[in-house]
């Protein structure tokens, strides 16, 4: 009988995944289902973007690429990243990839071995440990807690790192909870990394368009202390509603990029050429789809918050950013992810168990307001009815 490796038996999964096929099911069964569960933006591409995808395709734009991208998208990156964030960027360390998850799975190959340790955020989105434990590297979790905002705590994530920590793992703004981490905690997490010279930063800022309240939003990118170890992940599946298309995009430091474009080259060649051009008319053309996707995502945040906080025994803190609300359920008397099965089993509503998230998401499930406000009602009227009839678990 053939084996594969061990390693393998320490990946885990995304759950979100799990539950959307789980969805499917049920409604292929003719159920009702609502869907709060899965992190992807019920609009459609901006028609200008389809169009320049459907444009490359008749203008010949069908063979490999560059690995690391083509050079006019790559510019594009480096225009967007100056203008929303005032920095500088060449399109030499800028690589276009798959989708966000590359730039993880890359990062985390590049420093994840026995006897080294990786921090990641806790909840946090499940790729990074599943990641981290394939490649033998000790998981340690940074605490996300709702005390804080959901945001990171600079002291709490220093003290941390210890002399076999390789890599630091930040998400702001974040999934699962919405949390906003603000300026001055990073300015203090950036200044106690001056001691910690040999560790590399992967910073998560997929979500980076999407914050509320006035709350900006604070790229690592921006601090010229540490961009020789600085790993910048982000993307237009959330900004521009292009999930499905797969395009990412990474910025790295002069010593790490040959070695992404190696890992490109060995695992997925190149990203399809139709997106790559897709994607420039995404960063260079208007961008007012995307303020009329946030606006829309905040009218939805502020019906979801309202509503979960009229649930029994729910609470939930109000997010800052991304498209999630991570309500704390610990006093229904329900364990997250049992509340969360017979959430979609019983009411016909998908969320995701706090737990799928990390040992720290106890007490607490994931809704994405990504989703209709029509269908936000439904959804919270069913969770009201459920949990009226069936307390304490």
């Amino acid at each position: 009988m053939v084996t594969i490796v061990p390693s393998f038996g320490r990946i885990g999964e995304e759950n979100a995944f799990a539950v959307l096929a789980r969805a499917g099911q049920l409604a292929a069964d003719g159920r009702d289902i609502v869907n709060l569960g899965i992190g992807q933006p019920d609009m459609p591409t901006p028609p200008h973007i389809v169009e320049a995808g459907i444009k490359a395709l008749r203008d010949g734009h069908h063979g490999y690429t560059p690995a690391v991208g083509i050079l006019p998208l790559r510019e594009a990156v480096a225009r967007d990243l100056h203008r929303r964030h005032g920095v500088e960027v060449s399109p030499d360390s800028v690589m276009i990839v798959p989708g966000g998850k590359v730039t993880m799975f890359m990062a985390i190959l590049m420093f994840g071995e026995p006897g080294a340790e990786i921090l990641y955020p806790d909840p946090g989105f499940p790729i990074y440990r599943s990641m981290i434990e394939f490649t033998g590297a000790t998981p340690v979790p940074v605490p996300i807690r709702e005390a804080n905002g959901f945001a990171f705590s600079a002291e709490e994530t220093l003290g941390l790192i210890t002399a076999r920590t390789r890599l630091l793992i930040l998400n702001s703004p974040a999934n699962p909870t919405g949390g906003v981490t603000p300026k001055a905690e990073i300015d203090a997490l950036v200044a106690g990394l001056a001691a910690h010279p040999d560790v590399a930063i992967l910073s998560d800022e997929i979500y980076g368009t999407m914050t509320y309240d006035g709350e900006g939003h604070h790229s690592l990118l921006r601090y010229p202390g540490i961009r020789e170890r600085l790993i910048y992940l982000d993307g237009a599946s959330k900004t521009y509603a292009m999930t499905g298309w797969r395009l990412g995009w990474s910025v790295w430091p002069k010593p790490l990029y040959d070695a992404a474009r190696k890992l490109a080259v060995n695992a997925h060649s190149c990203v399809n050429a139709a997106t790559q051009w897709a994607g420039i008319a995404a960063l260079d053309g208007p961008q007012d789809c995307v303020a009329g996707m946030v606006a829309e995502f905040d009218r939805r945040r502020r019906l979801v918050v309202e509503g979960l906080n009229a649930l029994p025994d729910v609470s939930c803190i109000t997010p800052k950013g991304a498209f999630y609300a991570f309500p704390n359920v610990e006093r229904t008397g329900w364990k997250a992810k049992t509340l969360a099965s017979a959430l979609l089993e019983e009411a016909g509503v998908a969320t995701i168990g706090g737990p799928d998230f990390g040992v720290h998401g106890e007490g607490y499930i994931r809704l994405s307001y990504a989703n209709s406000p029509e269908n936000i009602l439904r959804a919270l009227e069913r969770m009201g009815t459920f949990l009226a009839a069936r307390p304490n678990g």
